[in-house]
């Protein structure tokens, strides 16, 4: 149980908001956000240990070497883990520390790494959920075309099969892809994501392709995992909002919808692309010649929950002079659109509105709203927030303490966001928190802090935040509670 200071201690109150029933309490990383141990045991470079090593690229010069050194410190922070109260852990398996070349037998080391990583999980209760693609693909498959080439997606299917194999026996939840958008639209798109590349064409081969490789790869966790396993996709989904309700603005949403939902929900969900995106597209790829026949079929496999990522909405229009000039989109900054075939699309920041530290508006209304339009859209697929959280700027107080209050804030609104949708019908299991401690966040390097738990990056300390404590509360609870959170100063440290 988490200790608070008398004068905050929450009293029981009937008001307090309940979640349902076997709701999933969770926090979330990525292997090249924490691992660390970048030339240890056999792993070969990612994409993004290439990247991070460009000049320019990513800020100060930061790099996943070090990282959180999870590799390392992995049992410590289960303990942690056990000590916040969680049910799950969601974490993601580095592709080339198992398959250092992207193709032929695994390093068995590196599997080594995560057998005791998930034994660790579930000594301590914890239930491991593991995703087999977190944006970190083996450099030697970027240089023979990466996700644009089509067998880069057969690769996947090989790799997954050894994950299952290794790890089937123990993990019983599955997610194929993180955000295939970001890994097809900024890496191939706008360049702000590793491999840097900025061809439109080359980002939809790659959602393709990307559609494909789960495909494949939930074909064959099908194959070799136990029949109660649970198979999922995660999905960063645009809340896609008009500026207003003009009919051109209207359109410049339904465009956003297209690359930036359908694209994936589609073909995954529906067997199908959307017209509207093919027409939006087609002087860019040739559809007919890139799906081949029986791709969708593989690609619409059935999943037993989908991933849902939020953070913020999109706010967009389209400008009068159709100059698109304005792409406030939160997804860093280029001179390269990630949006093709609708880069005249402006995009703004709401107003009126608290901000993260990534200048992104806080609104959990938008949660509420998402879950509610995916349980509309596709009625009886079960739904899990996989990631949500925030970045401030944190700081070690001189008494060894987090106070982010911000944070906190942040958390009880879309928290409550998502009680409110599993209340109105929404089959909503769980949540993963974003993140369960601070890391390399991609190109931004180590100057945005999303964790749970701070990290000293000097001495590779964990000092859980005042928002590590509330959340333990309403882990406790099963609820939010309806009193002021819990001090940071004793419980978890």
């Amino acid at each position: 149980m988490t200790a608070v200071r008398p004068d905050t201690a929450p009293k029981a109150a009937p008001e307090a908001a309940e979640f349902p029933t076997g709701f999933v309490w969770g926090a979330a990383t990525a292997a090249y956000q924490v691992e660390g141990a970048a030339a240890e045991d056999g792993r070969t470079p990612s994409i993004w240990d290439t990247f991070s090593r460009t000049p320019g690229k990513v800020r100060n010069g930061d790099t996943g070497d070090i990282a959180a050194d999870h590799y390392h410190r992995y049992r410590d922070d289960v303990a942690l883990m056990k000590r916040l109260g969680l049910t799950a852990y969601r974490f993601s398996v580095s592709w080339s520390r198992v398959q250092p070349t992207g193709r032929g037998p695994a390093v068995e080391c590196g599997l080594d790494f995560y057998r005791r990583l998930v034994d660790e999980l579930l000594e301590a209760g914890i239930a491991p959920v593991a995703t087999l693609y977190h944006w970190d693909l083996p450099q030697e498959l970027e240089d023979a075309g990466g996700w644009p080439q089509r067998v880069t997606a057969e690769r996947f299917a090989d790799y997954a099969d050894i994950m299952a194999g290794a790890l089937g026996d123990r993990v019983s939840t599955w997610t194929t892809l993180n955000e295939p958008w970001c890994s097809a639209f900024l890496g191939y798109g706008s360049g702000v994501h590793a491999p840097g590349r900025t061809e439109p064409a080359a980002a939809l081969r790659a959602a393709h392709h990307l559609n494909l490789a789960h495909g494949r790869a939930t074909g064959v966790l099908r194959d070799r995992l136990p029949a109660t396993a649970q198979i999922s996709v995660t999905l960063n989904l645009h809340h896609v909002r008009p500026l207003t309700g003009s009919a051109a603005d209207a359109d410049a949403a339904r465009r956003i919808d297209a690359v930036g939902n359908r694209i994936f929900t589609g073909p995954m969900l529906r067997g199908a692309y959307p017209e509207d995106l093919l027409t939006d597209t087609g002087h860019l790829v040739d559809w007919p010649e890139l799906v081949r026949d029986g791709d969708l079929a593989a690609i619409s496999g059935p999943v037993d929950v989908l991933g849902v990522n939020y953070y913020t909405p999109t706010l967009v229009s389209t400008p009068a002079d159709g100059s698109g000039d304005s792409r406030d989109d939160g997804h860093g900054n280029s001179d390269h659109s990630p949006w093709p075939g609708s880069e005249h699309v402006a995009f703004h920041l709401a107003e009126g509105r608290k901000r993260t530290a990534m200048n992104w508006a806080i609104d959990p209304d938008g949660l509420y709203e998402l879950l509610a339009d995916v349980s509309r859209d596709h009625p009886g697929l079960p739904l899990m927030v996989t990631e949500n959280g925030a970045a401030f700027d944190d700081d070690l107080s001189p008494e060894g303490l987090v106070e982010d209050p911000e944070r906190i804030e942040y958390l009880r609104g879309h928290l409550d966001a998502v009680r409110r949708a599993a209340a109105d019908g929404v089959d909503v299991r769980g949540y993963f928190l974003w993140s369960l401690m601070d890391n390399f966040e991609w190109a931004y390097g180590y100057s945005k802090r999303f964790g749970a738990v701070y990290v000293d990056y000097d001495t590779q300390r964990r000092i859980p935040k005042a928002s590590a404590h509330w959340y333990a509360d309403v882990i406790r609870r099963h609820a939010l509670p309806p009193a002021p959170a819990p001090s940071p100063a004793t419980g978890l440290g």
